[in-house]
């Protein structure tokens, strides 16, 4: 009773200072267009029973991931349309895995003090507190499934078992790679037959389901993410048979000075944990790690973004097996559980609210006042850092080097920060706008504090 009570202090102290982060962070308009506003609008726009077209590239919300957890969650919109519902939904699901890894660590008849001191690596593993300030992902809601699919799958609890896999899927096609990975581990590795052949095969069926059928069918192409791997194919399936048939090419891309960065980020949190005799529970990771080190995409090989989630619950899996395993003296939990807080306070991002996080400072009261005089539902052009305050409306686009050329005369309101344009890359584009703009007689300057500019189309041409 007294380890429980414990055990949901400390999910909510969690939960309470994760969101507390995520939301200081919108307020000081930190969130971004990718990806809080990109789910803000589409989450909105199903609770209102339009298509979920996100109109910042103009793609069916399952073109883009085949993410269909978004239907369901949305009904907290229809409740109450507030972004903040996604930045709870984010701290909670990052909270919450907490509760299925101690059950994890009991199950390997760790005592409380260890299994305490597994829930603590968790949280002072950098990518945990980073990935929650990395606006909104819906693979993060996929973390407690993985981890209590494991659980599930070592106490033959199939319906529970078999729950935690359809909600994997259910929040991003490639998770169904890990999905796969859980089947040949669960198959080979721990004999649990019928876990892992449910496992594997179901992977395996929404794999070709989601990339062959619901993303091209939604998105009139190609899964986006297959640009980053070109030199393997222009397919998902010319990459999967060019990894088995030219595999000199995987061994080409790998070795290089960024990958071997990206994998001592990795494991160092965890290093006094590292034991290569039970490496077999890091087979299920094997589908994200290959994904990330093949790629040059830097933010995939960073303990900043999302893409190194689903090898969080085995890094711990590996943590428990290893304490499982050899005994441990409390000198050296001790100076384990000090290695993970040094990581933390090495790794993790928190030092953004007192350097990143407060460059517009000195704007935040202008930027305010400029997005309450945008009304409901006219056509908005703006700068990315506002997207996730502006989402309620089918049209919003991005004031952004990459969608010129800008046709103004689409747009009823258009909102710039030209101090802060957003992306660096786009600062010449706000530039060159605001001067086309002010030379526009279909526009007029609504408000202009500090940098903050507020263009509204003049009321003759003006059509909500």
């Amino acid at each position: 009773m007294k380890s429980s009570r414990l055990l949901w202090l400390i999910i909510s102290i969690s939960f309470l200072i994760l969101f507390g982060c995520s939301s200081l962070r919108h307020s000081l308009f930190q969130s971004n267009a990718l990806d809080l506003g990109w789910f803000d609008q589409t989450f909105y726009l199903i609770s209102q029973g339009i298509e979920p077209i996100v109109s910042f590239s103009d793609n069916h919300i399952l073109g883009d991931h085949a993410a269909i957890i978004v239907y369901p969650l949305s009904l907290l919109y229809a409740v109450y349309p507030n972004v903040y519902w996604l930045l709870i939904i984010q701290s909670c699901a990052l909270s919450i895995t907490i509760l299925p890894l101690w059950k994890l660590s009991k199950q390997a008849n760790l005592s409380d003090g260890s299994s305490l001191i597994v829930v603590l690596i968790y949280l002072f593993y950098p990518l945990t507190f980073n990935v929650n300030l990395f606006d909104f992902h819906t693979e993060i809601i996929a973390l407690p499934a993985i981890v209590w699919s494991i659980f599930a799958a070592k106490s033959n609890f199939k319906l529970q078992f078999i729950f935690s896999i359809l909600l994997i899927l259910s929040c991003k096609a490639v998770l169904s790679l890990t999905v796969i990975g859980m089947g040949i581990w669960l198959f080979f590795n721990e004999r649990k037959r019928e876990y892992g052949i449910f496992a594997l095969f179901t992977g395996i069926i929404w794999f070709i389901i989601a990339t062959q059928s619901i993303i091209p069918h939604f998105n009139n192409g190609e899964v986006a993410a297959v640009g980053r791997y070109s030199f393997l194919g222009s397919s998902v399936f010319n990459i999967i048979t060019n990894l088995f048939v030219n595999p000199q090419i995987i061994f080409s891309h790998v070795w290089n000075l960024a990958n071997l960065e990206y994998i001592f980020l990795l494991f160092i949190p965890i290093i006094w944990y590292l034991n290569p005799y039970y490496f077999g529970v890091l087979i299920p990771t094997i589908p994200s790690l290959v994904l990330n080190l093949l790629t040059d995409y830097q933010p995939q090989k960073d303990l900043i973004h999302q893409y190194s989630v689903p090898i969080i619950p085995f890094l711990l899996l590996l943590v428990i097996t290893s304490m499982q395993h050899k005994k441990r003296t409390t000198t050296f939990t001790k100076y384990t559980l000090v290695w993970s807080l040094l990581s933390f306070l090495t790794l993790a991002k928190f030092d953004f609210f007192i350097s990143k996080y407060i460059k517009q400072a000195g704007s935040l009261s202008a930027m305010r006042e400029a997005v309450e005089l945008i009304p409901p539902k006219v056509k908005v052009l703006t700068s990315p850092q506002f997207a996730p305050h502006l989402g309620h409306r089918s049209i919003i686009k991005l004031a952004i080097k990459d969608q010129e050329p800008i046709d103004i005369n689409n747009f009823d309101h258009i909102l710039l920060n030209v101090r802060y344009p957003g992306w660096e890359n786009s600062r010449d584009t706000v530039d060159n706008l605001v001067k086309k703009i002010k030379n526009d007689l279909n526009f007029k300057i609504e408000y202009s504090h500090k940098d903050i500019i507020l263009f509204k189309k003049n009321i003759n041409d003006l059509k909500i």
